[in-house]
């Protein structure tokens, strides 16, 4: 677990890099907004998370892999990093922020996420 990275992961430098190209200035890891996004625009009120599918649980293939051993231990760990993410996005969403997730996969079609995080931004 020591060499899980919380921040500056491949994923993350690559949808940092999309955004960029789009022309949109952000922070990164704002540690004073709830959550601490990926990224956040605090001017505008907007955060897009990156969420690594399997430690926040998507239903693709990554997500849907289980650990070998201590299944109790993952399972409530994965559970809460699931709870923790609608809590988040609950609290944003009351102090006015609009928030975007983009998950670890849909990185494979960049085109795709650059239209979703143009639309989100431009919205």
């Amino acid at each position: 677990m020591g060499r899980v990275r919380s921040h500056d992961t491949k994923p993350e430098l690559k949808l940092r890099a999309l955004v960029w190209r789009l022309g949109h200035r952000y922070r990164k890891n704002h540690a004073s907004i709830i959550g601490k996004p990926d990224i956040a625009f605090v001017g505008r009120k907007q955060a897009i998370f990156l969420h690594g599918c399997f430690w926040h649980r998507h239903d693709c293939a990554s997500g849907r892999r289980e650990p070998k051993s201590r299944l109790d231990f993952w399972r409530s760990k994965f559970q809460r990093n699931v709870e923790r993410d609608a809590e988040v996005r609950e609290l944003l969403t009351t102090e006015g922020w609009r928030s975007l997730v983009v998950w670890e996969c849909e990185l494979r079609n960049p085109q795709a996420v650059q239209d979703r995080v143009r639309e989100f931004l431009d919205a």
